[in-house]
């Protein structure tokens, strides 16, 4: 790719950065000689001030947490209402924002925080669908300290992914704040009524306005068309340059919202990467592209990624891989006694749920475990599943992953990017499509659709969408699909070396000797366990001769916004304030003076339990 560094002054007459200032202005401004990098059409921005702020869009931490928001008109919500509820509904997917939880009194707050937003369709050359990015300018913008913060949404999320990690950390210190939803999001495409999403986050007809995901013309029983699954893009190979997109188009608008103090640079304006999930595997990918040591420096200042999805070619398991494996056998290992307590592996009055012993019984009949009981099936598949590298803490937790049925959810909609599939030529028979009340495929319900933009994950089911195929008739519907989705990656025919060659261009590389990096990832994750990518990564690094800092949290899992659940919480603690601290800490290193840490104690965290979350808990070491 180009260098990154060194971008050239965006000048704009005073007529035209009036124009761009206003509220809800839209104007068809082209890239200039500071934007090699991006290709981008209209920008479109916004004012948020007094009941509609940049954080919480005036909702404030009781009103993130309460309930869903309704519209006006739910068959026509308003741009604003759409941007409201879909801040609400990425807070709730990520942080903890229960009554235990410790949100805004231990640690963490959302404070108002006035300003304006750009936003816009960017381009990676030779990408069929753009990615959306979105800088968020507080008004008390600090020009002295010239801080942008740059993040990817996590997981499949859309624009406003990783608020209550990068938002909420950066708007509160003066930074600005660019988003990337990496080439995945919730612009879902609906091939019945021909409709998508706009810029603004409404539903628009193909050919009424640019969209944020548009495939080809197809039938119109084709079902849903989702980005990330269906752009033919790989756009997990591209997440690196989709963070370096979104910094570049943050430093464009940065010179626009301050001509006189332009230009904005990596050179004079610290950028800090971070991320959580997918979105920690995006800095990743996004800190190995950055190797501009010769010419005094790098692009980023510093990163932090938390639980992050990264891969190193001949180090740990690529996530394809394990969840896979996981959809297979974890029901099965579950089964077994040494998991009982665990929450969600057992149903009501501590019963076993059916799926368990169908499944041992399948890997039975299939010659694959020999055990004449539940519990000796179950014993041996638990014993597999050490074997290939999982850990007892990660199976445990996995347990919700496993009873949500997210791991044939993941990589259904994964082997679709990978083979670069369109939404009617899905591997394994599956496809998407809307449901009705009785969860039968047909006409979206339009209220739904209308909603989607704000309230999807960007990977369906949900929200009146729903997956199928991947099944048959028997006693376990759904091990086919799953067994054929793992013979994707075992196998050696076409359609499996393509899999494979996908996931080879995910790789995480190398990053430069200087950069200021540190990883925080929860011992008990059981969707990305650390054995299979944090610390195979770390290991490399430090292999390569690199100094990462790495905290593998005690108790900590993959979702923050389930220790909400009942039986969750109390054996956990949140990741999100040791990501928090991590970034206070680059943060005193970046601007304080501070000494960049080579060795920090790993925090001595321990459960919640019954009651609520005190800061003692967080077992944070004092860095002064």
């Amino acid at each position: 790719m180009k260098k990154a560094a060194g971008l050239s002054v965006l000048l704009f007459l005073p007529a035209l950065v009036s124009v761009m200032l206003s509220a809800c202005a839209t104007n068809a401004t082209r890239r200039g000689s500071a934007m090699r990098e991006i290709d981008y059409g209209d920008v479109r921005v916004t004012e948020h001030r007094g009941d509609d702020d940049l954080l919480s869009a005036g909702l404030g931490l009781a009103g993130l947490a309460g309930a869903p928001l309704p519209f006006a008109n739910p068959l026509g919500p308003t741009a604003e209402e759409l941007r409201r509820r879909a801040i609400q509904s990425n807070w709730k997917g990520i942080a903890d924002l229960g009554p235990l939880g410790g949100y805004g009194t231990v640690y963490g707050g959302v404070p108002d925080v006035p300003g304006r937003e750009y936003q816009a369709f960017a381009r990676i050359p030779g990408a069929r669908a753009p990615h959306r990015v979105l800088l968020q300018l507080p008004d008390h913008f600090d020009r002295r300290k010239r801080c942008l913060v740059v993040t990817a949404s996590s997981g499949s999320r859309g624009i406003y992914g990783s608020i209550a990690l990068a938002g909420a950390w950066g708007l509160p210190h003066g930074c600005a704040v660019a988003y990337t939803d990496k080439g995945a999001g919730t612009g879902y495409f609906d091939f019945a009524g021909h409709s998508g999403v706009a810029l603004d986050g409404r539903r628009a007809r193909r050919g009424e306005a640019e969209l944020e995901f548009q495939p080809l013309p197809a039938s119109p029983t084709s079902g849903i068309a989702v980005k990330h699954m269906h752009s033919g893009d790989n756009p997990e190979a591209d997440w690196g340059r989709h963070v370096i997109q979104a910094a570049q188009f943050g430093l464009a608008m940065l010179d626009r919202a301050f001509p006189d103090d332009a230009p904005f640079t990596p050179h004079n304006t610290k950028i800090i990467a971070t991320g959580i999930s997918n979105g920690g595997g995006a800095v990743l990918q996004a800190a190995g592209l950055d190797r501009d040591e010769k010419n005094g420096g790098g692009f980023f200042a510093g990163v932090v990624a938390l639980e992050p999805n990264v891969h190193v070619a001949g180090y740990g398991r690529a996530m394809y891989d394990y969840g896979t494996e996981a959809a297979i056998w974890l029901p099965c290992a579950l089964s077994s006694e040494r998991f009982a307590a665990a929450p969600f592996a057992r149903g009501p009055r501590g019963v076993v749920p059916p799926a368990g012993p169908l499944r041992c019984a399948s890997l039975r009949a299939q010659g694959k475990l020999s055990g004449n009981t539940l519990a000796e099936q179950a014993e041996q598949g638990y014993r597999y599943l050490r074997t290939r590298g999982w850990t007892d803490e990660a199976m445990e937790t996995a347990a919700t992953s496993t009873a949500f049925d997210l791991w044939r959810i993941i990589t259904a909609g994964y082997a679709s990017a990978y083979l670069r599939r369109g939404a009617s030529d899905m591997p394994c028979g599956f496809r998407y499509a809307a449901i009705d009340a009785r969860g039968v495929a047909g006409a979206s319900d339009p209220a739904a659709e209308a909603a989607w933009w704000a309230d999807g994950s960007g990977i369906p089911p949900g929200n009146g969408i729903g997956l199928f195929g991947g099944t048959n008739v028997s006693t376990d519907p759904t091990l086919m699909g799953n067994e054929c989705l793992r013979a994707l990656w075992t196998g050696d025919d076409h359609e499996s070396q393509a899999l494979r060659a996908s996931i080879a261009a995910t790789v995480a590389r190398l990053p430069r000797s200087d950069l200021p990096l540190w990883v925080v990832h929860g011992a008990s994750d059981g969707l990305l366990p650390t054995a299979f990518s944090s610390e195979p990564y770390v290991a490399w690094l430090r292999e390569e001769g690199r100094e990462p800092i790495y905290w593998k949290v005690p108790h900590a899992q993959h979702f923050d916004a389930f220790l909400a659940l009942p039986g969750f919480g109390e054996r956990h603690v949140p990741l999100l304030p040791f990501g928090y601290a991590a970034l206070d800490r680059l943060w005193a290193h970046l601007y304080e003076g501070a000494r960049w840490p080579t060795d920090v104690p790993t925090p001595a965290a321990r459960p919640r339990g019954a009651g609520a979350l005190e800061h003692g808990m967080l077992g944070l070491p004092d860095f002064h």
